[in-house]
């Protein structure tokens, strides 16, 4: 399932076996699968840890991230066959401690997930269910990981995610530019396979697709060829 903008009162259900799902992508040529749990994001607790594993047994590499909170869920994660785990309001509130995770399970194996909304040009990030502005820009937090390794980044804009309007082009040639060590994912607003072709000519690190694939407006092996 996913939701629209973030909200879990516009939950849409896209079915309920993901291992199936990601045979499916695995078998399409996908070498990855971005998955999140909607409760754990939720209330901070919750672990679907038999889920990730059940869908890493499958052989492709699993994303996952949603209410990560200490380092026994980043452990918990990877012992459950996650290749790399998304931290998403504590690397806005706290990034001192997201960088020891860096330091400690390695960059390949973390992700930082920034929500943001747009003021203008310029990209605040928000945290708790996108209801607070961190008070601080993007460029600003972001300064917080030059000297830690930060290298998979996820920059979601909070006002397309789920609602197939595009992909922010400017918010993303804006990260690309200023920081290029930083393998930005697209993630958001996907509708078209155009906006999976101007992120690969941005050089982004990847896309993430959702509504767009679950209600067939391509396929996986169209986008992937892209």
């Amino acid at each position: 399932m996913r939701l629209a903008k973030g909200d879990f009162a516009a939950v849409t259900d896209y079915g309920d076996d993901p291992a199936a799902v990601a045979r499916s992508y695995l078998k399409a040529g996908a070498e990855w699968l971005h998955l999140v749990d909607l409760s754990g994001a939720r209330d901070g607790k919750r672990r679907q840890l038999s889920l990730v594993e059940s869908v890493a047994a499958t052989g492709i590499k699993v994303q996952t991230g949603g209410g990560v909170r200490t380092g026994e869920d980043i452990e918990s994660l990877l012992d459950s066959g996650a290749s790399r785990v998304v931290i998403g309001s504590l690397a806005v509130t706290d990034p001192g401690k997201v960088s020891g995770w860096l330091v400690r399970y390695g960059a390949q194996a973390i992700a930082a997930a920034f929500d943001v909304r747009m003021k203008g040009d310029t990209p605040i990030p928000v945290v708790k269910g996108w209801t607070e502005e961190a008070g601080i820009t993007l460029g600003e937090l972001l300064q917080a990981y030059q000297r830690h390794g930060l290298r998979h980044a996820l920059a979601t804009d909070t006002g397309r995610d789920g609602m197939l309007e595009g992909i922010n082009i400017p918010l993303y040639q804006s990260l690309v530019a200023s920081r290029p060590e930083i393998a930005w994912q697209a993630s958001g607003g996907v509708a078209t396979l155009d906006d999976i072709r101007q992120a690969k000519a941005l050089k982004m690190g990847g896309v993430i697709i959702g509504r767009a694939l679950f209600e067939g407006r391509f396929t996986l092996e169209e986008a992937l060829a892209c």
